[in-house]
């Protein structure tokens, strides 16, 4: 069977490395193994779940297609699309929403996470954000979905749903059951200034992430800055578990360099932080720096930009709204 791979990626501004390693990175590799079965889906209607400034939004859900571009996915071979610009997502996940119960959504930890203490003020879109996850998905009969540690939850809501759905209305196999493509390594980058927490947009200072816009300067004085201890280099993995801050910037060396955290430990074990982190830099700006500087070159060209995403919505409505025609039969509408 041929593998049909959706992801989507919310268009909140300023990607950084952790967003590259743990999710585009998988994208463009997935992308290059399966032309013409990817689609990549800047989830705007997501974006709006906590309350957005429509200018910056916009620029936002361009800035994301920039970055995917920049990054090595190319809009000729994959799909790249805006959600909102397809209405079958919105309607889907509304005859969904009927057929989910209230007791799963209840079980989701992320929106107790996001939500905080006080959870009625918090919007009913953050609430059903992973009924509109679901619709996303089975609207393009999607077979693999690469998901994080935080989105595993959400899959199995999704499998639930269609479940469900394929058993009350007896059409067995309509909604295809998901499967997800888990990252075992490295799908977790943490913060350089705080390795107990993941690199984030929201941290305050910008020291703790290396963002996919940064300049080398900018690159190399991040990692100079970045958090370690007092000892040198580790030498194997058992010591790691101990020393996080080291773990995380060997994680991301590994990663950059599509090599073992074993080869890692291998090559620096027992040398000063200080040559390590020369090296990671070097990486960094090899991989990181070039695709900044396309993705302020594309951000300039918005004529450009908006073209990729109305030739993506038009290839994704062709699907969605197969889908969506079949479900409304479904369920009764006329």
């Amino acid at each position: 069977m041929n593998k049909k791979i959706f992801s989507g990626v919310q268009p909140t501004g300023n990607l950084h490395l952790g967003n590259y390693l743990g999710a585009i990175k998988n994208f463009v590799e997935l992308h290059n193994d399966h032309h013409n079965n990817c689609v990549f889906c800047v989830v705007d209607l997501h974006a709006i779940t906590v309350k957005q400034d429509p200018k910056e939004l916009r620029n936002n859900i361009r800035e994301t297609v920039a970055t995917f571009i920049a990054c090595g996915i190319n809009p000729n071979k994959s799909i790249i699309f805006n959600q909102s610009a397809v209405g079958a997502h919105a309607e889907a996940a509304w005859i969904l929403s009927c057929v989910a119960r209230m007791g799963w959504l209840n079980r989701m930890t992320q929106f107790k996470e996001k939500a905080g203490k006080d959870k009625e003020k918090a919007s009913i879109g953050l609430y059903s954000y992973p009924v509109l996850m679901a619709a996303d998905i089975l609207l393009y009969d999607t077979t693999h979905v690469p998901v994080g540690d935080d989105q595993k939850q959400h899959l199995e809501l999704c499998r639930d749903i269609a479940k469900k759905f394929n058993t009350d209305f007896e059409v067995e196999n309509f909604l295809q059951i998901p499967e997800p493509l888990i990252q075992k390594e490295f799908s977790r980058i943490m913060s350089l200034k705080d390795a107990s927490k993941k690199m984030s947009k929201s941290e305050l200072s910008d020291l703790s992430r290396i963002n996919l816009t940064d300049n080398k300067d900018q690159i190399i004085n991040k990692i100079k800055k970045a958090k370690t201890d007092t000892l040198p280099m580790p030498s194997n993995i058992s010591e790691l578990s101990t020393r996080i801050e080291a773990k995380n910037l060997m994680c991301i060396f590994s990663s950059l360099t599509n090599s073992s955290l074993e080869k890692t430990l291998e090559m620096f074990s027992g040398k000063n932080f200080s040559e390590f982190k020369d090296n990671l830099s070097e990486v960094l700006i090899n991989k990181i720096y070039p695709i900044s500087l396309e993705i302020k070159k594309l951000i300039d060209d918005k004529s450009y930009l908006d073209k990729i995403l109305q030739e993506g919505s038009e290839k994704a409505n062709l699907t969605a709204s197969k889908k969506i025609n079949k479900i409304r039969e479904i369920v009764g509408f006329l």
